[in-house]
């Protein structure tokens, strides 16, 4: 799976389609990486107390699948190849 560090050369790049999908990118591992603690907690796998509430949570995933939605349809419309696959969720 791509992480964050991966993404640095794109998002530094000149050209705004590489920044977009670098963008895309990290949103998704944030996105993989709070849906696995997510999972973790739920199978009380946790090794750390969360300090906010699960709905908390819950309303930040939701913002990011809407993020991750508004992306996808913006690369549709500029012409941008994105790897629309979801890897790395436990």
């Amino acid at each position: 799976m791509m992480k964050l560090a991966d993404t640095v050369k794109m998002m530094n790049s000149e050209n705004y389609k590489e920044r977009f999908i670098a963008e895309y990118n990290q949103l998704k591992i944030r996105f993989i990486g709070l849906m696995n603690m997510c999972g973790k907690w739920d199978r009380n796998e946790l090794t750390f107390e969360p300090t906010c509430p699960r709905s908390t949570y819950e309303l930040q995933l939701r913002a990011m699948r809407d993020y991750i939605a508004i992306l996808e349809m913006r690369a549709v419309m500029e012409g941008v190849e994105l790897d629309t696959s979801v890897s790395g969720a436990e």
